[in-house]
């Protein structure tokens, strides 16, 4: 038999996969059933054409790596030491020269780019991300941008900015939580960054937050429906303007939830939001009491009580 896939929550094979974001979702459930990396292009590496005089062979070039993956390194250190006495002195000769020949640009970026991969494995963000993270580190770099900010805010910051250009939801928060680095220094770098290199970047949208929060939570998709109706009618009217698209989508999720009877706390909702409570609670009033809510909620809690008795 073919080998199928299904999701591990309801079992379903009703599955969407997101191109843009990387992700296999599950249309009865709505758990990301899988985060993929994004492949964009066609690489010819390994490819040989005998005809040809000139073929290329190898790894494919990266821009995630400080040299593209052409350099070609003496040796690590612990492979050094394997060798016999007068082989070890002469290779770490040979290391230090490499190490003197290379410019403050390429050690810079070697430096960079490792702390780059670490960041984007852990928030586990696609490939093409990757990419276009490092791409914009590069013009920082070239341009001078970096000095007097620490390299990691400035990579952070790069992340934010291609998560924000490929309308990947990610929060500053979770971007500092993998960083180590302030989220005000993040945001500060990251304006700084998009001004001086004149990139447009489309405001993130609550929507874009719903389906990660829900998947996380094990909210019911008739809950992330609500929730994206609730979205709709509060951009009508006005209410997502100026305000954090994290907290407005937590807020959304919550009041939905409680419209179906599948309770979360403020607290739950905030902690996956990366929020504080009060955020919560003050996106939850002003959809209330915007969006006439508050009649249907005053129900479910009678019923509720009544249940309980």
């Amino acid at each position: 038999m073919p080998y199928i896939k299904r999701c591990p929550e309801c079992n379903s094979i009703n599955l969407t996969y997101d191109e843009q974001k990387g992700e296999v979702i599950c249309n009865d459930c709505g758990l990301i059933v899988e985060e993929k990396m994004v492949y964009t292009g066609h690489d010819e590496a390994g490819k040989f054409d005998k005809s040809e005089k000139k073929g290329r062979g190898g790894a494919p070039l990266s821009i995630q790596k400080f040299d593209k993956g052409l350099t070609t390194n003496v040796g690590e250190i612990s492979d050094i030491y394997k060798l016999e006495g007068k082989q070890t002195r002469k290779f770490l000769r040979l290391k230090k020269w490499q190490e003197r020949v290379s410019t403050s640009i390429e050690r810079n970026l070697r430096l960079a780019m490792a702390e780059l991969r670490k960041v984007a494995s852990f928030l586990n963000l696609p490939n093409v991300v990757r990419d276009e993270s490092s791409r914009i580190y590069n013009f920082v770099l070239q341009r001078g941008l970096v000095r007097g900010r620490s390299m990691e805010s400035v990579i952070a910051a790069c992340i934010y900015a291609a998560c924000r250009s490929y309308d990947i939801p990610r929060t500053l928060d979770e971007i500092s939580q993998a960083s180590d680095v302030e989220r005000k220094e993040i945001g500060r770098t990251y304006r700084f960054i998009i001004r001086r290199l004149n990139i447009k970047v489309t405001p993130s949208s609550p929507k874009d937050y719903i389906s990660r929060f829900s998947s996380i939570l094990h909210l019911s998709p008739k809950t992330q429906n609500e929730a994206l109706k609730i979205l709709k009618r509060a951009e009508i009217a006005e209410l997502t303007s100026g305000r954090g698209p994290a907290g407005i989508a937590a807020a959304a999720l919550y009041v939905a939830a409680l419209l179906n009877d599948e309770k979360k706390t403020q607290r739950e909702v905030a902690d996956v939001a990366g929020i504080t409570e009060v955020t919560i609670r003050n996106r939850y009033k002003e959809l209330l009491e915007k969006l006439d809510l508050e009649e249907k909620i005053k129900i479910k809690e009678r019923e509720a009580k009544g249940k309980a008795k």
